[in-house]
């Protein structure tokens, strides 16, 4: 049998997070819009600078918990670099569905509504409530995928 969308996109996604270079937690994300791909992004430094890989996790060294003090971390987060794809690129992701290895966190979530984006599909979870709070009443459609 052929996979669903949802399926196929999410396990496009689990292939896109190997490219992370994140100690912690590797995550992939995809922007598509009409049955087709728009952008990728996965979490690590930003272009030309180091990565944790190279020289070790800051947040690690410094006992920070999932979740917190994201300000304190080198890398973007998978769904703000598959965003700054589009933007850098000059595609429109206004209307799409991004693709997601884990729950968006609110940063991610507040730049998710302010894209257009209007659905999020995502695997695992993530210790922030305040990030399903802020899609919700934006009315972005939410599917916790399990497969």
């Amino acid at each position: 049998m052929r996979p669903s969308w949802d399926e196929y996109y999410m396990n496009i996604v689990e292939l896109i997070k190997e490219r992370s270079t994140c100690l912690r937690r590797k995550v992939g994300a995809v922007i598509v819009k009409d049955k087709r791909i728009l952008t990728t992004g996965y979490n690590g430094a930003p272009s030309g600078c180091k990565h944790c890989i190279d020289l070790g996790c800051l947040r690690e060294k410094m006992n920070i918990p999932s979740g917190e003090r994201h300000e304190l971390c080198r890398a973007s987060h998978a769904e703000q670099n598959a965003i700054v794809q589009a933007a850098k690129h000059g595609i429109s992701i206004d209307g799409g569905t991004i693709y997601v290895t884990t729950q968006p966190c609110a940063i991610c979530s507040k730049l998710i509504i302010n894209a257009g984006i209007k659905r999020v599909v995502y695997k695992g979870e993530y210790p922030d409530t305040l990030s399903l709070e802020l899609l919700n009443e934006a009315e972005i459609e939410t599917v916790k995928w399990e497969n």
